[in-house]
């Protein structure tokens, strides 16, 4: 039996393993791809930090933002806990490694903010640059390769640190005994063997499910919200559902991201007669209904670095300019990026309280993406995703392993997997007259359409129903390849059953906040209502799955 699981192999997930094997726990981390393919590698523009090396920045302006951003939405202690401790974040990254872009020390002993909680000396020459919502340059950053840059420290670390993994593992259930979570059951997806994995407490680090909106999301395929549909089935809760986040600038053609970066380094959006229509530095709700509306219009929207040089856009936005050229066909150098909003983060998540234990379940955290530690409320402002899962990343770690210290070491029994093993051989025996990746398709658009940037009761309404239908239907859903091994058409189909599942929460939480907050625009109720909604919308299973 392990003192800590950790499910998700992200920079959430390698954070936690690093404070918890720190702390004297026995570690696993448990992913379905590999470490260093997570979603944390497509993080781009920067980590916020009150550092004040470029201008003046204190810990209270950064709470400050990230609660306007929020609007009214956030726990202010967690916002407060997740700033202050960032200074910190960035000098533990720091003692590991992370090669964060660099000022000159002159340039940076002369702006350094004296009033930084706990000054390091080697912080004083990490660059930082302006995201939207921002009101100083903040995000500390690596060129545009911000996140792929720290999950390959974190997970060099790990390595370095003996902490044992389990790759290309799928979650499929988690082990729970009345109220107190005592492992998992997962698909090894290699071997196509069915385990359990008894541990004394669970870490919850599956990222996202902005997979949903499949096709038009920055997201890779398999951000399918997996996590978090477990937990409900577990007897979790789950909150603020409603609440995705579109980025503004999505290449038009492949949806793949333009960092916010490229705005933060003074890029302009145009439209068709080449006209700026929106301040690029608002918070990301506020640009990307302006770019929406002016598609609604019949413009298109582009994304214009031509002012700034090869020389700037090669040294700190390489990437930008290789996926310009990859993905669209277009030199950012000398041509303007048509770009759209797509979805890109999901506010919502598995509830989680002040520790970011499970609530409803004992002994299971949940960080990152999955989790809602309501630090982002209703639109979480640029720079605070790779903080938060780092920051919370050690956090959870140590609760997760001071909760292991005192849990029972009695492991749980094998019905769960039987269970488990049944599903699985029944999905190898069924019929499957209907493909289930043209309704993965169809509900990704379906969603981006009706439970998009602009939403109202008639489309979500319908939205819901086509989802009922398309769960309905999903009993002559399966998979066709009977493979044992490596089976990637059985991996997908249980991803598409978990996105469908958490389909609902979504479109009613949507409808029932009937006003207008942050990521959530509802074009029939276009005013925000702290009298009625200034509240977390919470949904749980009445009965356990």
């Amino acid at each position: 039996m392990v003192d800590v699981l950790i499910i998700g192999s992200g920079g959430a997930g390698l954070s936690a393993a690093l404070a918890a094997k720190e702390a004297g726990a026995s570690v696993l981390v448990v992913g379905k791809m590999y470490p260093t393919n997570s979603q944390t590698s497509m993080a781009q523009g920067g980590m916020n930090a009150a550092l004040g090396n470029v201008e003046e920045d204190h810990v209270s302006l950064h709470i400050a933002d990230t609660i306007k951003s929020a609007h009214g939405l956030c726990d202010e202690d967690m916002v407060r806990h997740m700033c202050a401790d960032a200074p910190q974040t960035i000098a533990w990254l720091e003692t590991l490694g992370m090669p964060f872009s660099r000022i000159e020390a002159s340039h940076s002993d002369a702006n350094h903010n004296s009033s930084l909680l706990t000054p390091h000396s080697s912080l004083k020459s990490v660059a930082q640059r302006q995201l939207g919502g921002a009101s100083a340059k903040r995000a500390c950053y690596a060129q545009d390769y911000t996140g792929l840059k720290l999950l390959h420290t974190l997970y060099d670390t790990c390595l370095k640190e003996g902490i044992a993994f389990l790759d290309e593992h799928f979650l499929l259930e988690l082990i729970v005994s009345g109220d107190t979570v005592k492992g998992a059951v997962v698909l090894d997806i290699r071997s196509g063997e069915i385990k359990q994995i008894d541990a004394k407490s669970v870490i919850i680090a599956t990222g996202g499910y902005g997979g949903i909106y499949h096709g038009y999301t920055t997201n890779m395929y398999g951000v399918s919200g997996d996590g978090i549909a477990a937990v409900l089935r577990a007897g979790g809760a789950v909150s603020d559902m409603e609440f995705v986040q579109f980025h503004p600038t999505g290449l038009k053609h492949s949806a793949i991201l333009m960092s916010e970066s490229a705005r933060g380094e003074g890029g302009y959006l145009v439209n068709s007669k080449q006209e700026r229509f929106v301040d690029e530095l608002k918070p990301r709700d506020e640009v990307a209904r302006a770019i929406f509306e002016e598609l609604q219009k019949g413009e298109e929207v582009f994304l214009d670095l031509r002012h700034l040089g090869e020389e700037k856009l090669m040294t700190l936005l390489p990437q930008e300019v290789a996926l310009c050229k990859l993905h669209e066909g277009v030199d950012p150098i000398s041509e303007l990026v048509s770009i759209k909003p797509v979805t890109h983060y999901t506010m919502g998540g598995i509830d989680v309280d002040y520790a970011l234990e499970v609530n409803g379940i004992k002994g299971c955290f949940a960080v990152g993406e999955c989790a809602n530690a309501k630090v982002h409320g209703a639109n979480r402002l640029g720079g605070n995703s790779l903080l938060e899962i780092t920051a919370f990343g050690r956090f959870v770690g140590e609760n997760a392993y001071k909760h292991a210290v005192y849990a029972s070491s009695k492991p749980a029994d094998n019905s769960v997997q039987h269970a488990c093993q049944k599903k699985i051989e029944r999905l190898f025996e069924q019929e499957a007259p209907i493909d289930f990746y043209t309704h993965r398709q169809a509900l990704g658009r379906l969603f981006y359409e009706n439970v998009g940037i602009i939403r109202d009761e008639v489309g979500l309404t319908q939205a819901l129903e086509e989802v009922v239908a398309t769960q309905v239907a999903l009993k002559k859903m399966g998979i066709r390849d009977r493979s044992k091994t490596n089976n990637q058409n059985l991996v997908e189909f249980l991803e598409f059953e978990n996105a469908l599942m958490l389909a609902p929460t979504i479109i009613s939480a949507a409808l029932a906040r009937k006003e207008s907050r942050g990521a959530h625009y509802r074009s029939d109720y276009p005013q925000s209502d702290d009298a009625h909604f200034k509240k977390h919308i919470i949904l749980q299973w009445k009965d356990k799955q």
